[in-house]
């Protein structure tokens, strides 16, 4: 298995600690937002800028090792599940987010009704309602 630095260097980025730092941060974490993902890196090599987390979150992300997604309202998250095609579940009240894997179960999960000329190769589904709590305290 490759280590953290092994895959940065892999997909042609600079190794530095707080990179290294904030890709076990948002594997480790559950779609973390950018304040979330700067307390955990700063929690293993202390100081760094909001805008270095920016910087790193957006090359990271362009290279494919971090998934951005960004439901409606609410403030971008990552994660470190990619390349699956995986869906996500989000709690219209207090805004926790869960993977949910693809309902076909290959990609790109949905068949567009009319396609008009795409080659689809991916599909982000975002499916709302009530988490469990959230349900159970409107109930009583």
């Amino acid at each position: 298995m490759k280590t953290t630095a092994e895959e940065l260097r892999g997909v042609g980025l600079r190794v530095t600690a707080a990179r290294v730092a904030l890709l076990e941060t948002v594997r480790e974490g559950d779609h973390l937002d950018v304040e979330a993902i700067a307390s955990g890196v700063r929690d293993r090599v202390g100081h760094v800028s909001l805008q270095a987390v920016y910087e790193a979150l957006h090359a990271l992300t362009a290279a494919g090792l971090v998934r951005r997604i960004e439901p409606a309202g609410s403030p971008a998250r990552f994660e470190g599940r990619i390349g699956d095609n995986h869906h996500h579940v989000v709690c219209r009240s207090c805004g926790v987010v869960a993977d949910v894997d693809c309902a076909v179960g290959e990609v790109p999960c949905l068949t567009a009704s009319d396609a008009h000329g795409f080659m689809i190769d991916e599909a982000e589904v975002i499916y709302w309602g009530l988490c469990p709590d959230c349900s159970t305290a409107r109930g009583s």
